[in-house]
């Protein structure tokens, strides 16, 4: 990996905000402009040479997929419009037709909105109970913890892999053989593991798995649902129209096609799809496990230097991810955010999308810095010599 790779970084520009979107190397804007250049015609909808084309790279795309995240069954890649989309589908195409009222759904405190509100609709609409998994005094998921809330009535345990504020790495192997063990589902909120860690749904054996696109150098707009085969097959699909049917003449004369596509209705987004296939060959080529240590370095390298900051606030000082949240003492995080702007340093203020993280750790908001993989010792040198002045912090916000 080379720093010239990512055309954003030729700007005077320190890129801390990586937990939100990463930036994109240019094979992936390559491909783009190559796709809306040279042959920009639709999936799964043509009989022409160029149609062909994108056909057959498109699902060599799904197949990097598979490939990626060690999935069994090629018809266990479905493409989606990002994490989000994957999360509501899960719960509104599958669990609403299979919990019934009563049953309890396990997440956490720290966990995106986009695995809470869709577990939330469904207490409001079909009678769940949604409950929650205490933390430990680091804000972290622990096995015993779990074993502590499970019922007769739990049926799904629903936990992000890595959590986007606090950044720990959740036992999720472990907690799935509990699960399993006990005839309760496990979905795995994976848009802060997959980008950075080695992924092996076999190994992990979850249920369902959703991540982002944008999070791991590809396009926007686009993520990945994966579920066991058999689960898929259960689902219903909550996107009806072109390229997911087969025939309908009737209401009770309609035919859905066979998975994927059955979960894939509308005009795929074949730009971003393509894209993506780039960004995981770039991933792959330097290697998952070399991206997890030396965000892990750059994490410990930080940490190192941000500790000696007396009126610094560090949320998550233990995390297993590249992520540090933190408050200065008397200042509100997004003055920070501001301040630290004027100098071309991009970070992240606010809550984060963990709203309920706030009942754990008392802070509503925090400014947080998310390392990847193209980020340096010498970015972090700036932004630590930046906090390191408070006055004059103060000075520039007035």
């Amino acid at each position: 990996m080379n720093i010239s790779d990512f055309p954003m970084l030729s700007q005077d520009l320190i890129y801390f905000d990586n937990g939100a979107t990463t930036l994109k190397p240019k094979c992936v804007i390559d491909k783009i402009n190559d796709y809306y250049t040279n042959y920009s015609v639709s999936a799964h909808r043509g009989d022409y040479d160029l149609a062909y084309r994108v056909n057959t790279e498109y699902e060599q795309v799904r197949e990097k997929v598979q490939k990626f995240i060690n999935a069994k069954d090629l018809e266990s890649i479905v493409f989606t419009s990002g994490s989000t989309e994957s999360l509501n589908m899960i719960a509104n195409g599958f669990f609403k037709n299979y919990l019934e009222s009563g049953d309890e759904v396990l997440i956490t405190t720290s966990e995106h909105a986009s695995n809470v509100l869709p577990w939330f609709h469904l207490e409001n609409t079909i009678g769940i109970k949604v409950k929650y998994i205490p933390l430990d005094d680091h804000h972290y998921v622990t096995l015993d913890n779990v074993k502590k809330v499970i019922t007769s009535k739990t049926k799904v345990i629903a936990l992000a892999g890595v959590t986007n504020v606090i950044g720990d790495l959740r036992p999720i192997k472990e907690i799935t053989s509990l699960a399993h063990a006990n005839n309760i589902f496990v979905v795995m909120d994976g848009a802060q593991y997959v980008p950075h860690f080695k992924t092996d749904v076999e190994d992990l054996d979850v249920d369902f798995l959703a991540f982002s696109a944008h999070k791991m150098c590809g396009p926007t707009g686009l993520g990945i649902l994966y579920g066991k085969k058999e689960l898929l097959e259960e689902m219903e699909p909550v996107r009806f129209g072109g390229g997911m049917n087969e025939s309908f003449d009737t209401p009770s004369e309609l035919y859905f096609k066979e998975l994927p596509h059955r979960l894939e209705g509308g005009t795929p987004h074949v730009a971003g799809v393509l894209g993506f296939g780039c960004a995981i060959d770039y991933l792959s080529s330097i290697g998952m496990d070399k991206i997890s240590e030396y965000e892990r370095h750059l994490r410990s390298y930080a940490m190192e230097k941000l500790l000696k900051i007396p009126y610094l606030d560090i949320l998550n000082i233990e995390s297993d991810a590249g992520i540090i949240a933190f408050n200065v003492d008397d200042i509100f995080s997004q003055d920070v955010a501001y301040y630290l702007n004027k100098y071309n340093i991009c970070v992240r203020a606010g809550s984060h999308c963990a709203k309920n993280l706030k009942s754990e750790t008392g802070v509503k908001n925090s400014v947080r810095i998310s390392f990847y993989f193209y980020n340096t010792e010498s970015e972090i040198d700036d932004l630590v010599e930046l906090l390191s002045n408070k006055e004059k912090m103060r000075i520039e916000m007035i």
